[in-house]
């Protein structure tokens, strides 16, 4: 054997025959399935749909345990960029939160912002159930209240439209940078501003944040970087083809051929041409191809669905439209589009098959399965971590500030708010909440008006108020709307400016006691009024005040016996004092006459201080009485026996009663002073009833200048004291700073409703700087005439201040107005009020003396007085 050829053993024969069987072998396999292609689809297919419906099982399986935490925040929530981020961080982790057989496409954590009527923008978390005490941290402090989510039941509607978003544009190219003022979320708010819950309106907005798996991380960064290799290969190429082009166009230019004519140096090279070099690709930088995608730091995956749904064809098409150009604010040179595809005026996408099942699943189930381009980093998200900040402007919904319903006695009418989509309605407050109100602005700007709409629907529906108005203005304004005949029944007038020829004039005795009154709450209530209208104090004028106690004390124990002697018409009147004090033969008859009826203290008084006074003493107390008696109107109307005006019965039976006091001057400061404390003394009397057969009963003040300079520690009290007795008072004035102390301070304090119209920017200051300064005293200044900024209380929640156009009688009230009735009105409102000539009143004043005196001597004859005390008074 030649020593050079291979020895081939046996083994190596079989080895041999062995490779070349397992290829054959393979070769056969392959032949087969290629044969039987359709065979092997079928298996494909069906262990992937055997996967695939084991990992839906699961997900869904994971999915059960799932828990919903409601933000709500307050008004001064304004988060910085470093809370939200954590806030995003929360969530990220949060999503982690499961089993470890839970499918990826379960492990996310969902915002939901819902608007269905109920609220501008509801902002809702749901996520795994272990992610409960992590998302339950708040990190945005008390200024956003956490609470557990109940389950949301939507009922069917008729039309119903989806979408889901995806990131178009540059896949590395991060969102637009959203400042946070304005409120990122505003152009998402008031794309659902105009929403109507009557018409089964329905927008929602499902953000999935979901931690990024670093496999997908790293194929995704593959791609982008082959992709940018592959570009710049293809822009290297495209520059050299042009580098040539160029090149060759340069060679074979007439200009070129003549240099080469007269160049004395011979060609470099054979073809005359110049040598071309190529460009040289240059190398990819990662952190320029991957972008945002380049740091693994805070990167995450998500999902946008959006649902809008009507009861009203195209409403919800209308409102994906807005929303959809919503989005667009976040748009740069990466944005959020509408995923599907457009043939011409139809769109398909996820409304449309194949691709609806699979939104439907990922929606009901709260599954997340992003697109391949949906990576962002948690700064992109930033305007859509958190609710609606200070910086949001809201919308005002009904279920914020009800509509108002006329006859309705639960609603009290505020205004006309006019809404994003320009519809208005007629707002209103419930009337159990509505406490006490006041009204600023500028003399015709409209407060009034207000008042008095709301006065008038409060009377349709059945309610009692009070009108006080020193100007006599609101009166003749009023009537045509209230001209009815079921009001004309409870209206009552008390007027006191002696108009025309032949006036008419109510009456009121502020000692009467025919109604059972406490006596020490009426000279308490008479005392006080004197020394508010006239500046009394314990330290200025305390003689003055313990004359007209005593005196008080002694013709209220008169009039007390008159009444219990069945002689009501002989009780004394206020105009009784200056007989008392000044007429020995009068004073000893009303002693001896009451004697019994005083306490030990005022008989001592009048025993040994009384004698001890000089006379000049008196007419401190005396002039007052003696303006009060020069004018005929007020001596009309307070110098009567018994008195028709009683605040008290007109509160309990729903009484519209109108006072116009006359004007402003000393005595009607005076009249006035004793009106306001009659009231309060009045509602405090109706604590001997219990709280739920309290008749509600709202007295309007008009021009609280002119009352608080009569009786400001009355009206201070009112606006302190009434809401426990269901008594709400609404105060309207020109200017707050005007007001008392004691009164402006009770009124800002316990404002339910606080408004303004405009007017100059010192008188406004003072409220808006209630509100925090927005609006500014700037903005308000330069409203247009009617219209009121107004803060207003809603189940327990403040709303606004809002922008409101006042209500205007003619406009709101016009099916009510009744001006051929106008007449009638007038004589039934004098005649509940028992109004009667002002002569025949002011001759049965003057004759009240006699009647009085008449009523003690026949005391005294029929020996009534206390034994023992005959000889003491004379």
């Amino acid at each position: 054997m030649d020593p050079a050829t291979p020895h081939v053993t046996a083994a190596d024969t079989t080895t041999a025959a062995q490779v070349v069987g397992m290829v054959a072998v393979l070769a056969d396999a392959v032949t087969w399935l290629y044969d039987h292609w359709d065979l092997l689809a079928v298996v494909i297919g069906a262990g992937w749909a055997a996967g695939q419906h084991v990992v839906r099982r699961l997900a869904a399986k994971a999915s059960e345990e799932r828990m919903a935490l409601e933000l709500v925040p307050n008004r001064h929530f304004e988060p910085s960029l470093e809370e939200i981020f954590r806030r995003g961080v929360q969530l990220s982790r949060a999503s982690t939160a499961m089993p470890w057989w839970a499918p990826r496409r379960s492990k996310t954590v969902q915002i939901r912002m819902r608007a269905d009527g109920s609220s501008p923008l509801r902002y809702r978390i749901e996520g795994p159930a272990g992610g409960q005490r992590l998302l339950s941290i708040a990190p945005f402090g008390p200024d956003v209240t956490v609470t557990k989510g109940l389950p949301i039941n939507d009922k069917p509607r008729q039309h119903t439209v989806r979408a889901e978003f995806i990131l178009r544009g540059k896949p590395t190219a991060p969102l637009r940078e959203v400042p946070l003022i304005p409120d990122p979320l505003q152009p998402l708010i008031d794309a659902v501003a105009d929403l109507r819950g009557d018409l089964g309106d329905l927008a929602e907005i499902r953000l999935d944040i979901q931690r990024a798996p670093k496999w997908a991380l790293k194929a995704r960064r593959l791609q982008l970087m082959s992709a940018a290799r592959r570009s710049e290969h293809r822009e290297a190429r495209r520059a050299a083809r042009w580098l040539r082009q160029d090149a060759a166009g340069i060679d074979d230019s007439l200009s070129w051929h003549l240099q080469e004519l007269l160049s004395d140096k011979p060609r470099s090279g054979g073809s005359g041409r110049r040598p071309v070099m190529p460009p040289v690709p240059r190398r990819v930088e990662p952190a320029q191809a991957l972008g945002k995608l380049a740091d693994d730091d805070q990167l995450v995956r998500v999902q946008l669905l959006v649902m809008c749904a009507s009861n009203i064809e195209g409403r919800a098409q209308a409102r994906l439209a807005q929303l959809q150009a919503a989005f667009d604010v976040f748009g740069g040179r990466s944005r959020w589009a509408m995923r599907g595809w457009r043939l011409g005026p139809w769109r398909v996408g996820a409304d449309h098959w194949p691709t609806r099942k699979g939104f439907e699943r990922r929606w009901d189930l709260g599954h997340c399965q992003p697109p391949r381009a949906n990576w962002v980093r948690l700064e992109e998200l930033t305007g859509l971590l958190k609710p609606p900040t200070v910086h949001c402007r809201l919308p005002v919904l009904a279920t914020d500030l009800p509509t108002f319903e006329f006859g309705n006695p639960d609603l009290l009418l505020q205004g006309i708010y006019q809404g994003p989509d320009g519809r208005r309605r007629l707002v209103a407050t419930y009337a159990e909440e509505t406490l006490f109100e006041v009204g600023v602005g500028k003399a015709g700007g409209g407060k009034t008006e207000r008042a008095l709409a709301q006065a008038i629907g409060w009377a349709h529906a059945g309610g009692g108020l009070l009108f006080l108005d020193p100007h006599r203005d609101s009166w003749p304004r009023a009537m045509p709307f209230l001209a009815h005949e079921p009001l004309m029944e409870r209206i009552a007038l008390i007027d006191l400016n002696g108009l025309g020829p032949a006036p008419r004039v109510s009456s009121w005795n502020p000692l009467g006691m025919q109604n059972g009154q406490a006596a020490h709450e009426v000279v308490e209530a008479i005392t006080d009024a004197y020394a508010s209208a006239l500046g009394w104090d314990d330290e200025s004028a305390p003689r003055a005040i313990t004359i007209l106690t005593s005196a008080l004390a002694v013709l209220v124990a008169v009039n007390e016996a008159a009444c219990q002697a069945g002689r009501a018409q002989d009780q004394a009147t206020i105009f009784q004092v200056r007989a008392l004090l000044t007429d020995a033969a009068f004073r000893r008859a009303a002693l001896l006459a009451v004697a019994g009826r005083l306490d030990e203290e005022t008989r001592s008084w009048w025993d040994a201080v009384f004698p001890t006074l000089p006379p000049d003493s008196f007419g401190v107390v005396l002039n007052p009485i003696a303006r009060l008696s020069s004018n005929p109107v007020t001596r009309a109307f307070l110098g009567q026996p018994v008195g028709a005006y009683n605040i008290r019965a007109a509160m309990d039976s729903r009484m519209i009663v109108w006072v116009c006091p006359g004007g402003s001057g000393p005595t009607d400061r005076l009249v006035t002073a004793l009106l306001a404390r009659d009231l309060l003394r009045a509602v405090r009397s109706r604590r001997d009833t219990p709280d739920d057969r309290r008749v509600p009963f709202r007295p309007y003040f008009d021009e609280l200048i002119t009352l608080t300079g009569a009786a400001p520690e009355t009206i201070a009290a009112m606006f302190e004291d009434f809401r426990k007795y269901r008594c709400q008072v609404h105060g309207m004035t020109q200017l707050l700073a005007r007001l008392p102390a004691a009164v402006r301070l009770s009124l800002v304090q316990n404002a339910s409703t606080l408004a303004t119209t405009a007017g100059s920017i010192s008188a406004i200051a003072p409220i808006t700087a209630e509100w925090g300064d927005a609006p500014r005293a700037e903005r308000v200044a330069t409203m247009e005439r009617f219209h009121h900024y107004v803060s207003l209380s809603v189940r327990g929640h403040r709303v606004g201040p809002v922008q409101l156009r006042g209500p205007h009688l003619d406009t709101v009230f016009a099916a009510q107005a009744r001006p051929q009735g106008v007449p009638a009105l007038e004589h039934a409102a004098l005649q509940n009020a028992a109004a009667s000539p002002l002569r025949v009143l002011t001759e049965r004043a003057a004759k009240q003396f006699e009647c009085v005196t008449a009523f003690l001597a026949d005391q005294a004859s029929n020996g009534v007085e206390a034994p023992g005390l005959r000889g003491r008074y004379k």
